[in-house]
């Protein structure tokens, strides 16, 4: 991915020469240095950004590409697909910042065109997620081989039981119970209404319920 971020893109077609992308250095380790851009907010930083500040927007790449990243992970259960779609995202971003209307804030914004982004390549594909979709249980040096065993093959029925939820119900659980965002927030990422995330949810949790009942 450092290969992609080390370089300035060529702006996209219909993206005006004051729109050129920044030379980003990676999602994983932004070192842009800003003592004064750091102390803003985001949505100070956004507007400087849009204005064509780059070190802003560096600024605002550094805080949040983590959560960014470990959501497309969780999504796409790819380290390189999910590196490729916050790359698309920030990219994107960028592009699109005089039109970020501050009716949300700068990290739901970002959910948003992340999770868009996984959504396409989720839909686009048929193949399994890896066992690394979902974060790995605390371990205890002190469990017994058979311990670990079963946590390792529960982890395993998860993910596969993940893999078989739709898209949008995936989307919906994984931004509930490993991000913790609220149902508003949600609604606001997936574009829908709080009372259709809300039934995504239940069916979600009930389907990983049934699929996790022999692990409980």
């Amino acid at each position: 991915m450092h290969n992609r971020m080390g370089t300035s893109p060529q702006p996209a077609v219909g993206v005006p020469p004051h729109r050129a992308l920044p030379p980003l250095r990676g999602v994983d380790n932004v070192g842009v240095a800003q003592d004064t851009a750091g102390s803003l907010d985001d949505g100070l930083l956004a507007v400087r950004a849009a204005e064509g500040d780059e070190d802003a927007f560096a600024v605002l790449v550094r805080r949040h590409s983590s959560r960014m990243l470990a959501l497309a992970q969780h999504l796409l259960g790819s380290r390189t697909d999910a590196e490729d779609a916050v790359q698309d995202a920030f990219l994107s971003a960028w592009r699109r910042l005089p039109e970020f209307q501050h009716t949300a804030s700068f990290g739901t914004w970002m959910y948003r065109i992340v999770t868009n982004r996984c959504l396409s390549t989720l839909r686009r594909r048929t193949r399994p997620l890896p066992l690394d979709t979902i974060p790995d249980p605390a371990t205890d040096p002190d469990r017994s081989p058979p311990h670990v065993a079963e946590i390792d093959a529960a982890t395993a029925a998860l993910t596969a039981a993940l893999q078989k939820l739709s898209p949008e119900l995936r989307v919906c659980w994984v931004l509930r119970e490993l991000h913790g965002l609220h149902y508003e927030e949600i609604a606001h990422v997936t574009g829908s209404r709080e009372q259709t995330v809300r039934g995504r949810l239940f069916r979600a949790r009930r389907a990983l319920t049934e699929a996790m009942r022999p692990w409980r």
